[in-house]
């Protein structure tokens, strides 16, 4: 009786592997992953990654910080460099003191590896009371630089600015204002 006790139990012991080893390790079954992504936004085929809702944080030198956030990314490695290519793009930076500069546009290339980020279409500065808008706008962190350039236009609380260039430096807070051609003036006009 007792044989027959440990024979049963050997038994369900090693079926109870057999079945917990076909769930939990087999490597026939494929993860199923479902997308939500409307089909023309996926239309051609990608060895790449697709986020939605994709947000970075990086603190930076001197207490300031870095917060950028897409609806719909898409992740590529070029020359082992990531770089995410995002749509509806807000982004924000924080300086020592609090003070925001946020830019958004409809698109941004972005750089894993020294987060500088180039913004494109649409793009729209908000800072204190003032707003920027313009068809590009880099960020280098390296240099630490703000270049807005194409189709600029300022807009402040009593004047308005148009130029082909705005350069902002993001720890002096030293903004240059110029056109391409040396030759041409900045238009400005103030509005009372």
């Amino acid at each position: 009786m007792k044989r027959i006790i440990q024979l049963t139990l050997l038994c369900i012991v090693m079926i109870s592997v057999f079945i917990f080893n076909n769930i939990y390790f087999s490597k026939n079954k494929k993860p199923i992953i479902e997308t939500d992504f409307p089909e023309d936004q996926l239309n051609k085929k990608t060895k790449n990654n697709i986020i939605k809702n994709l947000k970075y944080e990086v603190q930076l030198e001197q207490n300031n910080s870095y917060i950028i956030t897409s609806k719909i990314s898409e992740v590529k490695y070029v020359k082992n460099v990531e770089l995410v290519e995002m749509r509806d793009v807000i982004a924000k930076f924080i300086d020592k003191n609090n003070l925001t500069l946020i830019i958004k546009s409809d698109e941004a290339l972005y750089n894993n590896s020294n987060y500088n980020t180039k913004f494109r279409k649409n793009v729209r500065i908000e800072y204190m009371n003032n707003e920027i808008f313009s068809d590009k706008v880099d960020i280098d962190f390296q240099e630490n630089t703000v270049r807005i350039f194409d189709n600029v236009k300022y807009v402040g609380l009593d004047s308005a600015i148009n130029s082909d260039n705005i350069t902002i430096n993001l720890i002096t807070k030293k903004v240059d204002i110029y056109m391409n051609n040396k030759n041409d003036n900045v238009e400005i006009t103030k509005s009372w």
